[in-house]
């Protein structure tokens, strides 16, 4: 069935978005704001990752319950090179890439709710609509808080 579809994918870029919630939380270390507010929204993201493979089984779908790892660098690596970076002048560059990928991607699942919320209307599935309902505005502010940060973060970033 095409929503089955529509829940692997949103479960792909939930997956995506916790690993740069978490990639970002740890090269940015140094930055307490940051560090902690994306560890804090990883939890989100990990939420809808296993609310998703539950509603997935209903499809045919076998999804993990638990969020992929990261296949980027190890953990212990990011953090020597948050440190690094952190006494250097360009991690306000590397911060707003980094918020700005982030934003992009928090986007990309923000569409995917979005598309498996009118699929939910359509088809008159209350449990997926339920669903939609609990976790887009969470993914929303996911992307909310992204774009705050880069409204932070560039004009001392792009004009030092």
């Amino acid at each position: 069935m095409k929503l089955g579809m529509v829940i692997g994918e949103l479960h792909r870029c939930e997956n995506k978005l916790a690993s740069h919630l978490a990639v970002l939380a740890d090269r940015h270390r140094t930055d307490h704001e940051i560090h902690h507010v994306a560890r804090d929204l990883i939890t989100w993201s990990h939420q809808h990752i296993r609310q998703l493979s539950d509603t997935g089984h209903r499809f045919g779908l076998n999804l993990a319950q638990e969020p992929g790892r990261d296949p980027g660098l190890p953990r212990a690596v990011r953090e020597k090179l948050s440190h690094w970076f952190g006494c250097r002048p360009e991690p306000g560059l590397l911060l707003l890439a980094d918020l700005r990928h982030l934003h992009l991607v928090a986007a990309e699942v923000s569409l995917n709710w979005e598309l498996l919320g009118q699929a939910a209307q359509a088809t008159k599935d209350t449990e997926l609509l339920d669903l939609t309902t609990r976790c887009h505005p969470e993914t929303l502010r996911q992307m909310r808080w992204a774009n705050a940060m880069l409204k932070v973060t560039a004009p001392q970033a792009l004009t030092s």
